[in-house]
């Protein structure tokens, strides 16, 4: 694979405002970067760091993200800051030769950059100095190499980029089962032979009656020390509501949290490395899978990144289905988040169904406008797939003006006040305003820790500039108001879908014709949306080609569980399920 052509830097006199700033305190440890950004020495970064959160003001750091330009011989770590005020990124980044791949970690500064951080180090190999827990995350300890490494191939490895030769145009496909030794998707280091792994376990297992035995012998053993009370648990990941792929290691003195550690991993599918090999309208549909209650907004987020790029902008009809779309999706988000967790909370299924029962008349709606009900793959590059009917518009009035307030009034009215759920849900899982920013966290788990920051007034895209809406902001921190939140923020999104729904002009719906393959310009872009769960973001390096040299996934459901240690030391295993629940994860989008 060819890595991107590098453009000329920049003049140092072209750097402006809080880069002009930055070069200024930091000399020649601070150069312009292709493209966008700076590019700051490694012996300088943390410092750098600390100064661009305090002395400038960009308390936030969304991304954290790295690219392998492997011909030019080095990484790149790409971090996307911002100010809660509002306003566009700073982004910053960080080298280091291929050979050696080290760069500081930035942990200390940001907490945020925890989970992302040791992302980059599993699938890149980046190892970042200093950092608190630097291992895998998605895949397992024993995984031979870094797949987002550019000359990383898997066993089942047919071509760089699609379309394969195999499938089009000339159609001689032979199943990868049958072109791999053992017809297994499996591969070992090459010095390591599975079949000479002898057990050296020496563990001990507690057999009752104050004994111990060996995990290997069974040998019944006198331990040296004596055991402490404190005990390691491991919740899932068979438990319902984490889908059977999420698993929390928790530390228990007697009932009570000292630490929980979530372990991620078992749904990873190595999204990233598929989109680089496909062309980019191949990898629309598979933006549908990341959250696939959240279809449509994905599907936003990925268009916006693209046409960035591409320097194109949707027709205003296109622009009002796109933003109909997102907030119809941000209700059935809602309404399933809440649902669920009150399953989480023990009433099993009955307030869910009552949530579900309006999503459905939604998901009616995007089947009729796509063709499906929940992987949709509705957006296109400068438009939408398909263009909606007159009777489509008057059935979402419909929804917009009756019957949806009914139902969320309803939930409201039943649930709010309810004394089991303040019980259970006030004064759990606080997560405080000052560590809700340091760790990165979006959507409303931050904006119900008293931060009223949203992508769509932070920094508007679309069309969003033009409604009228309030950002919904709830200031206690606990698992209640991330309840309440959600309530408030439908309310605000049957705001906008009025003034959409009444204001949509008539006209067309795709700039340009239709292509299923397009070249983007070489350049890097980061679009953003402000999802249901959070700050939703696609980071694009275009080589001018086909297909994306490098397509990483900002997923809110990640890195919103950094905080999730924070969230539960000092409360009861009881409470553990209630805080996971608070925060509204989809682990197709955690794994990705």
């Amino acid at each position: 694979m060819s890595a991107p052509t590098k453009t000329k830097a920049a003049p140092l006199a072209e750097l402006k405002g809080d880069l002009a700033t930055l070069k200024e305190r930091f000399g020649d440890a601070v150069q312009p970067a292709e493209y966008e950004g700076v590019v700051i020495a490694n012996d300088v970064l943390v410092e750098a760091a600390r100064f661009i959160r305090d002395e400038l003001g960009y308390r936030y750091l969304s991304s954290v993200t790295a690219v392998d330009y492997i011909e030019q011989g080095y990484f790149e770590v790409v971090y996307h800051a911002y100010r809660l005020e509002g306003g566009g990124p700073l982004v910053f980044k960080a080298r280091t030769p291929r050979d050696v791949a080290t760069v500081p970690s930035l942990v200390s500064v940001w907490p945020g950059a925890d989970f992302q951080e040791r992302e980059a180090w599993d699938l890149m190999g980046i190892r970042f100095v200093g950092h608190p827990n630097l291992k895998r995350i998605l895949l397992w300890e024993g995984f031979h190499g870094h797949p987002l490494r550019k000359d990383w191939k898997e066993p089942y490895y047919e071509e760089e980029h699609k379309p394969f030769s195999s499938r089009w145009p000339s159609g001689h496909h032979v199943r990868a089962e049958d072109r791999v030794l053992w017809r297994d998707n499996v591969q070992y280091p090459l010095d390591w032979d599975p079949d000479q792994v002898e057990d050296t376990s020496d563990e001990l297992l507690y057999i009752g009656m104050g004994q111990f035995a060996r995990a290997d012998t069974g040998e019944v053993v006198e331990p040296k020390t004596l055991r402490t009370e404190r005990l390691v648990v491991n919740m899932g990941p068979q438990h319902p509501s984490t889908h059977g792929v999420f698993r929390m290691v928790v530390t228990l003195d007697g009932e009570t949290i000292v630490r929980l550690e979530p372990v991620m991993g078992y749904l990873h599918r190595n999204h990233e490395k598929i989109g680089e090999r496909n062309m980019y309208l191949q990898n629309m549909p598979y933006t549908d899978r990341l959250d696939y209650i959240c279809s449509m907004s994905n599907n936003l987020g990925y268009a916006i990144a693209v046409e960035k790029l591409l320097g194109i902008k949707p027709p205003e009809r296109a622009e009002y289905l796109r933003v109909i779309m997102a907030e119809f999706t941000r209700i059935v988000n809602h309404l399933w988040a809440i649902g669920f967790l009150l399953n989480d909370l023990g009433a099993f299924f009955t307030p869910a169904l009552y949530a579900i029962e309006e999503r459905e008349l939604i998901l009616d709606l995007f089947e009729e406008a796509s063709g499906s009900r929940m992987m949709c793959n509705y957006m296109r590059f400068g438009g939408v797939a398909h263009d909606v009917s007159d009777d489509w518009i008057a059935r979402a009035k419909e929804l917009v003006y009756n019957r949806l307030p009914r139902a969320i009034e309803e939930l409201d009215r039943y649930l709010t006040h309810n004394e089991l759920i303040k019980a259970r849900c006030q004064g759990v899982g606080v997560l405080p305003p000052d560590l809700a920013v340091a760790y990165s966290t979006a959507g409303p788990v931050l904006r119900a820790s008293g931060i009223p920051y949203d992508v769509r007034r932070a920094e508007p895209y679309s069309i969003y500039d033009r409604f009228d809406f309030d950002v919904a902001v709830r200031y206690n921190g606990d698992v209640y108001d991330r309840y309440l939140i959600r309530i408030d923020e439908m309310w605000q999104s049957l705001r906008i879908l009025r003034q959409a729904l009444d204001q949509i002009p008539k006209g067309e719906i795709q700039a340009g014709k239709k292509q299923y393959m397009i070249r983007v310009p070489a350049g890097q872009a980061y679009g953003r949306v402000e999802n249901p769960k959070g700050e939703l973001g696609f980071y694009i390096v275009s080589d001018g080609s086909p297909n994306p040299y490098r397509y990483h996934i900002r997923a809110p459901s990640f890195i919103n569980l950094t905080a999730l240690n924070e969230m539960c030391k000092g409360h009861k295993v009881a409470d553990v399920v209630v805080i996971l629940g608070s925060i509204d994860i989809v682990l197709g989008e955690v794994d990705r």
